[in-house]
């Protein structure tokens, strides 16, 4: 038997995860999570649901006015999100 090149066990894994096609479902649900450390807690306390759907990430904010200040970071806010899993997850975010 022949024996092939190593391969970490990191990259088992992703490959396995690639050709199953839930690489980007895993993906989706590491950002929701990584949402509080991107904004912070004084912004997740007013986060009450958040998922992502079609690239789009849905947040629901029970407080009026940061909603509307929100609004004005949601460019920055997709960028930072996307630098946080190392991925172009999301392309917009729509606050609800």
């Amino acid at each position: 038997m022949k024996r092939s090149e190593a391969h970490s066990i990191k990259d088992i894994i992703d490959a396995a995860l690639n050709d199953s096609g839930i690489s980007s479902t895993i993906n989706e649900q590491r950002l929701c999570y990584l949402w509080p450390e991107v904004v912070g807690q004084s912004i997740n306390r007013y986060t009450s649901r958040r998922y992502i759907e079609n690239g789009v990430l849905h947040v629901y904010i029970t407080s009026a006015p940061l909603k509307n200040e929100l609004q004005f970071h949601r460019a920055k806010l997709v960028e930072e999100l996307n630098k946080a899993i190392g991925k172009n997850v999301i392309t917009n975010i729509i606050l609800h």
